[in-house]
């Protein structure tokens, strides 16, 4: 008879001789990658399935020859996030749109779901959100009070108004919304001289 030793923090449940990790039946957010121009399709097959998913949209205004348009378009181009527990994730791979979970090496990278879940407050707030170029440098803030409190990310100065920019690392992606500097909480740089 085989015995299997516990690792400490290796939650593991035993299914019909095969052992299963506790994350593989954890539902966790992950980011589904979709086919051009399909984000809004994806989440109409993802509700239609009962899965619970996040597609941020933010309203742009596109000017053609003769009209202005108001837009809804995804935050985050190409992406959707989806709440699955891994066993379940080809509920999500089965979508037309759908390309794959993000993740490395085969494998999906769960989201912490602080992150989304302060996205989801921000979006739900009403804060003007748009896309913005993925940021690594710049200087590091905290929001202090607000939807986003606690968030961080990176201030960026434009036409002498403070941007908060929060940038997704796992898909690249950032947003970034107009707020006042007395609600941002400058982060000290350990390795600064």
């Amino acid at each position: 008879m085989n015995t299997i030793s516990a690792i400490p923090g290796f939650d593991t449940h035993k299914r019909e001789g095969a052992l299963v990790s506790g994350t593989y039946l954890e539902q966790r957010w992950y980011a589904a990658y979709t086919s051009a121009n399909r984000e809004k399709r994806v989440a109409e097959q993802l509700s239609v399935r009962e899965v619970e998913h996040f597609l941020p949209l933010y309203e742009s205004l596109r000017r053609w020859k003769d009209r202005r348009v108001q837009l809804q378009l995804p935050l985050f181009p190409g992406y959707v996030f989806v709440r699955v527990a891994l066993r379940d994730r080809l509920r999500v791979q089965q979508v037309p749109g759908v390309a794959w979970l993000v993740g490395f090496n085969g494998a999906p990278a769960a989201l912490p779901d602080a992150e989304i879940e302060r996205l989801r407050a921000s979006m739900a707030s009403g804060l003007r959100a748009e896309p913005h170029p993925y940021l690594t440098e710049g200087r590091q803030v905290r929001v202090k009070s607000g939807p986003l409190a606690g968030l961080q990310g990176i201030l960026v100065k434009r036409k002498n108004k403070a941007r908060f920019v929060v940038s997704v690392e796992l898909i690249q992606r950032a947003m970034a919304v107009e707020l006042d500097e007395a609600d941002l909480l400058p982060l000290f740089n350990i390795y600064s001289n």
